[in-house]
């Protein structure tokens, strides 16, 4: 299963180079280090399941002495490991860019690796059971949506949703994060078992 995971790294690695350079392109100009981190591994992960469907791979991962459920665990594994790489990367240009005063925050390393479970818990089971083009129809879809939702409806969501991230960063109960990370581990294996059934039903 380690073979699966190295798989996508090795298919991306001249991507790779450009996300290293952009990396430090948003880097200069002071962009969110929980926003690099997010966004990039999140580019990483379904860039991976682009290509596997582009190049039909699944035919031949299936024809290799996996099972299915090999295929799909390596993917949740894989993920987390990726965006392990994209933090240490953003985190290690950061420091070298702005100094030894730009400290590594464990809370910033928690969200990121939290968003970025979360959005998988729906994205993987999506590509699993259609392509990665109808997730793409679907997100333009849901960006339609809160735009019009912004417009028309509820002009001040953004900053509501601000000040709601704003509340969630400064809290300092250690319970009310353990409850978070908690219900976001209980999703995520939920959505790799969920896939796991869908991707075992598949005929290719």
């Amino acid at each position: 299963m380690v073979n699966l995971i190295f798989k996508d790294i090795l298919i991306q690695k001249k991507m790779i180079l450009l996300y290293i350079a952009t990396i430090i392109l948003y880097l200069l100009i002071n962009v969110s280090l929980v926003k690099i981190g997010f966004l990039y591994s999140l580019a990483i992960i379904t860039m991976s399941f682009s290509y596997d469907e582009k190049d039909n791979a699944n035919i031949l991962l299936n024809s290799l002495p996996y099972t299915r459920k090999q295929i799909v665990s390596s993917r949740y594994i894989g993920s987390l490991i990726y965006t392990s790489l994209i933090i240490i990367i953003t985190y290690l240009g950061n420091f070298f860019l702005n100094g030894k005063e730009t400290l590594v925050l464990l809370k910033d390393i928690v969200i990121i690796i939290g968003l970025v479970m979360v959005a998988i818990s729906f994205i993987l089971p999506i590509c699993y059971k259609f392509k990665t083009q109808s997730l793409m129809i679907a997100s333009g879809t849901l960006f339609g949506i809160y735009l019009v939702t912004i417009k028309y409806l509820f002009p001040s969501l953004n900053d509501t949703l601000r000040e709601l991230i704003q509340k969630f960063l400064t809290l300092q109960e250690t319970q009310m994060y353990f409850v978070a990370i908690f219900t976001i581990i209980i999703l995520y294996v939920g959505s790799w078992l969920l896939s796991i059934r869908i991707y075992a039903k598949k005929v290719f």
